[in-house]
C-alpha cells in the first residue's frame, strides 16, 4: 500500500517537474513566433517607405535643380 502511494507521488512530482520545464520551452517558442510575426508585418511598411523615399527623392532633386537653375538665371540677368 505504501509503495503504490510513493509511486503515485513520484509520478505526480515527475509530471509537475516536466510541466515546469516545458513551459519555459513553450514560452521561448511562442516568443520567437511573435517576434517573427511582428517582423513579417513590418516588411510591407518598410518596402512602401523605401519606395516613397525613392520617388520623393527623385522629385525633390529635380525640383531643387530646376529651382537652382531659375535662381542662377535670374541672378545672372539681374547683374547684367
Amino acid at each position: 500500500m505504501h509503495l503504490t502511494r510513493r509511486v503515485t507521488l513520484l509520478k505526480v512530482s515527475l509530471v509537475f517537474v516536466v510541466s515546469l520545464s516545458l513551459s519555459a520551452c513553450v514560452g521561448t517558442i511562442v516568443g520567437a513566433a511573435v517576434d517573427t510575426t511582428i517582423e513579417i508585418a513590418k516588411v510591407p511598411f518598410k518596402v512602401v517607405g523605401a519606395a516613397v523615399d525613392v520617388v520623393t527623392s527623385d522629385s525633390d532633386s529635380k525640383k531643387k535643380k530646376r529651382d537652382k537653375g531659375d535662381e542662377s538665371g535670374s541672378n545672372a540677368e539681374g547683374r547684367n
